[in-house]
């Protein structure tokens, strides 16, 4: 099954880019080949930009915060497990401290890196990296694997608390929703959302034989899925068929 997710605001926007951000820079790192630590530097340079907005930090600790209220009242039920209840409060904790003992933004120390800042600014012009433009880049590119490495450990560990605090809320956040089946009538599904409660994201599941791609739209009030298919020469055409879905709302 592909999975799909459809963000409903913009903080869960920036939370989904930032966590497909982090997975792809782990991934990079960890290979050996110099094009991959190109790329990965890249990514580096990708997750600075989206995670320089000055109130992210901010909104991720209020995120703490608000589950640690939602957890804290459930004390006292009986169909809950105080042990474990503690961990998971135990583990916002961990976040929040570390978030909070970073100073200013998250990343922002890697702007007065010169190595790093003089690669960004050649990154920016299509082939800018090439060894006659940046031949200090070039260098660095036919390092050691090992010493590429632990220069690119030294940086991503900026964003390490902010990395660990999204996998928790991120995890929280899809735990909470149920899935259920659906069918698209020719091709097209729309649900109204229930008043009163707030969702913040949707996860749709589509079997890959199909050869189907979703347009999604949504709201507070409502979100409607669209089910595309190619034609021969590679466009997409609304499938009007009745198709399987499997849908989960996140609150």
């Amino acid at each position: 099954m592909i999975l799909y997710e459809y963000p409903f605001n913009e903080r869960i926007r920036t939370y989904l880019r930032l966590e497909h951000l982090l997975r792809r820079l782990g991934e990079l790192v960890s290979r050996t080949q110099a094009v991959d630590h190109h790329y990965a530097i890249q990514t580096l340079f990708e997750l600075m930009d989206v995670s320089s907005r000055s109130d992210l930090k901010s909104e991720v600790m209020k995120d703490i915060e608000r589950h640690k209220q939602v957890l804290n009242g459930y004390r006292d039920s009986p169909s809950i497990s105080e042990q474990a209840l503690d961990g998971f409060i135990a583990q916002f904790d961990a976040c929040f401290a570390a978030l909070n003992s970073d100073a200013g933004r998250v990343g922002y120390s890697l702007n007065g890196h010169e190595w790093l800042m003089s690669v960004r600014n050649r990154m920016a012009i299509p082939g800018g990296t090439c060894e006659f433009d940046l031949p200090i880049y070039h260098e660095w590119l036919h390092r050691p694997v090992a010493a590429r490495q632990r220069d690119l450990a030294q940086w991503t560990a900026e964003f390490k608390s902010l990395s660990s605090a999204l996998d928790l809320l991120m995890k929280m956040l899809r735990d909470s929703g149920m899935p259920h089946k659906v069918v698209a009538t020719d091709g097209q599904f729309q649900q109204h959302l229930p008043a009163g409660r707030s969702f913040q994201l949707l996860r749709l599941r589509l079997d890959p034989a199909l050869g189907l791609v979703p347009e999604i739209s949504g709201n507070r009030l409502l979100f409607s899925v669209r089910l595309m298919q190619r034609s021969d020469d590679g466009r997409l055409q609304p499938a009007l068929a009745n198709m399987p879905l499997e849908v989960t709302l996140c609150a």
